[in-house]
């Protein structure tokens, strides 16, 4: 089975200590999320050579309610402890 797309993201925050913060801007946004994902979508040409397979894993997070909701639970579980 191949790895879920957001866990990448998750630790990557996860080590750059920014877990808490992106848990709650995650959560404060989770109502624009399918604008977020549009524009994500849109800017992945210009992002994708500056952030390499970063820009790919985090449009698919957006696009996918799933993927999100599982990143939110991990990063939930990362700042717990």
């Amino acid at each position: 089975m191949s790895e879920d797309i957001s866990e990448p993201i998750a630790r990557e925050l996860e080590r750059r200590g920014l877990s808490a913060p992106a848990l709650l801007m995650l959560e404060a946004h989770r109502p624009l999320r399918p604008l977020l994902s549009m524009g994500a979508t849109f800017l992945l040409p210009i992002a994708r050579p500056l952030l390499g397979p970063a820009a790919t894993a985090t449009a698919r997070t957006l696009d996918d309610e799933r993927a999100y909701d599982r990143l939110l639970r991990r990063l939930r579980r990362g700042a717990r402890g």
